[in-house]
């Protein structure tokens, strides 16, 4: 690039590879596939060329960087002379720079089933096709992942006829190949054996999960138990690119603040679907490479108008089913979890059989796309295989600080093997979205706002009935201190509690009784354990003895000792 590039270059290749980069949904496309394509290969240079035309530009630029690319000026384009050009963006304009090489365009999804605006007009237009220009100057290859999509295109626009390759599809090669790595990305995510993880994707424009109900992922964390599921959303990048970072994490405060994983746009979906339990998505890629994987699914959303009909997607539309607006989220998902689906019937493996037939040659897209490549290039394929990984673990935005104020609902029963204590909790940062169970029976349910002393909304610690030291003491008088000082601070406060190292947890009442929990196994939060002393307190029952605690998928007995403590005038107390 620029003035006699040939002097200043340490590896003198023999071709030119342009990729051009629009969007950073197109640019994602291009980096997943060029590197193992073109592996090892001193014969082929490569530079990417950002063209700033598109309303979607934002974050091209700095995820180029991020990556390490030689990114050539886009008004220095017109001016070199590449052997072959490289995209997924059927946007970019690149008949006017009067280059002869070919033009091989990559799909950016699933194949050609969406309708979206035409930035050069009014009207609307299947995404995936170049500009007729392009297509009337026979350099346009247009890759594609099943023959059926070469006759969708040239029923659609005749002169694409004779201009498609055919080479698959890396992605959902890519997806198959991480199946095995399902239990490493769950502990990437953070999410343990014993919880649901319930994904949320999304797509662009006002028809898509998010532009319907921007609300439903703190819906889903204010009605699902926090101990049983955990909530993903991956969003597609033009949603940041239009929005913005800021504007999108502001519409989203509460369900961040109540541990939504937020999936960068740029990495780490495909492992965070293959960690999924439940799909919750719309007519987006992402909802139909869950299909494919037998992802239990429900749709959200689906936008009608913007996909094409006849496609395999307009299909997944029509035989998908759907949230209920309006009605209880969690019952809904409980019925997908537990059938596949809700409705009980072979609705997931037709999804699936959909999916899958949507793929030709699954597990050789990189051979043929490095095929199709130096095909273009007139150039021997390198020796071997290309490499085939699995996508990289997800690494959430911002992970999440744990939850450290919640809503307990507590319900005590009298079992034949004795009381029984089961919790559920809910963050309080969702309040808002959630239903107050009515407390019909002596033993419950009943709901109380749990805090860490280290919270840092005030209004939490400040309304809470019961409240947590975060780290543990290192001792019983440590402990104790820590209780009184805390009642005496928050007069609102009914309990407080400390665990002690190697000694359970010390739970203080303001009438000056201690209440000593131990759990038999590993349940070892105090705010759980004093939640049982909560529960026994409003049912009436003895602070003595054994009970059951259920959390999650868990139960464990727990035991309850009650202690009188005498409390000095400084209202310090001793034992």
């Amino acid at each position: 690039m620029g003035e006699d590039p040939e002097r200043w270059e340490t590896f003198p290749g023999e071709r030119l590879v342009v990729a051009v980069a629009r969007t950073v949904t197109s640019t994602v496309r291009v980096l997943d596939v060029l590197r193992p394509v073109l592996r090892d290969d001193p014969r082929v240079s490569l530079v990417f060329a950002f063209d700033p035309t598109s309303a979607f530009n934002d974050g091209v630029h700095d995820l180029l960087r991020s990556v390490g690319a030689r990114i050539l000026p886009w008004q220095q384009f017109a001016r070199i002379r590449p052997d072959l050009i490289i995209t997924a963006s059927e946007n970019a304009d690149l008949a006017a720079a009067h280059h002869t090489a070919p033009v091989l365009v990559l799909p950016h999804g699933v194949g050609f089933h969406k309708v979206v605006p035409d930035s050069r007009s009014d009207r609307d237009r299947l995404a995936g096709v170049v500009p007729d220009a392009l297509l009337r100057s026979g350099r346009a290859r247009l890759a594609v992942s099943h023959p059926d999509q070469a006759a969708q295109l040239a029923a659609a626009h005749p002169a694409t006829s004779g201009q498609t390759l055919l080479v698959g599809d890396p992605c959902y090669d890519a997806l198959l190949d991480g199946r095995a790595l399902r239990g490493r990305y769950r502990r990437a995510l953070g999410v343990g054996d014993g919880r649901r993880l319930i994904v949320l994707s999304s797509t662009w424009r006002d028809g898509s999960v998010l532009g319907r109900d921007a609300g439903l992922p703190a819906r889903l964390l204010a009605e699902l138990p926090l101990d049983d599921y955990a909530v993903a959303l991956i969003t597609h990048p033009n949603i940041t690119s239009a929005h913005g970072r800021y504007a999108l994490h502001s519409l989203l405060d509460s369900a961040r603040a109540a541990g939504l994983l937020l999936i960068p746009p740029t990495a780490g979906w495909q492992a965070t679907l293959l960690a999924a339990d439940l799909l919750i998505g719309d007519h987006g890629s992402v909802t139909f490479y869950g299909a494919a994987l037998g992802t239990p699914l429900v749709l959200g959303a689906f936008g009608e108008d913007e996909a094409v009909a006849g496609t395999p997607m307009a299909e997944l539309g029509r035989i998908a089913p759907r949230l209920v607006p309006g009605d209880p989220l969690r019952p809904q998902i409980e019925r997908a979890l537990a059938t596949g689906q809700p409705t009980g019937d072979d609705t997931a493996v037709r999804l699936r059989k959909l999916g899958e037939s949507a793929f030709a040659a699954p597990g050789r897209a990189l051979d043929l796309l490095r095929t199709a490549v130096y095909g273009l290039l007139g150039l021997p394929e390198p020796a071997g295989p290309p490499p085939r990984r699995a996508p990289e673990p997800p690494v959430p935005q911002d992970r999440p600080d744990p939850v450290t104020a919640t809503y307990l609902i507590t319900s005590l029963s009298e079992e034949p093997d004795g009381p029984r204590v089961l919790i559920e909790r809910t963050p309080a940062a969702v309040a808002a979205h959630m239903s107050v169970p009515q407390a019909d029976a002596p033993g419950g349910p009943f709901r109380h706002l749990s805090c860490a002393d280290d919270e840092e909304d005030r209004q939490w610690s400040e309304s809470a009935s019961v409240l947590i030291r975060r780290a543990p003491a290192e001792s019983t008088v440590t402990a104790d201190r820590w209780i009184d000082d805390t009642l005496a601070r928050y007069p609102g406060c009914l309990l407080a509690a400390a665990a002690v190292t190697g000694r359970g947890c010390r739970v203080g009442l303001r009438d000056g009784r201690t209440v000593e929990v131990s759990a038999t196994g590993l349940m070892d939060d105090a705010a759980v354990l004093a939640g049982a002393v909560y529960a026994c307190l409003r049912a009436g029952r003895s602070l003595d003895g054994l009970v059951a605690l259920c959390l999650g998928n868990r139960t464990e007995d727990t035991a309850l000792r009650l202690i009188r403590r005498t409390h000095r005038p400084d209202g310090h107390g001793t034992g």
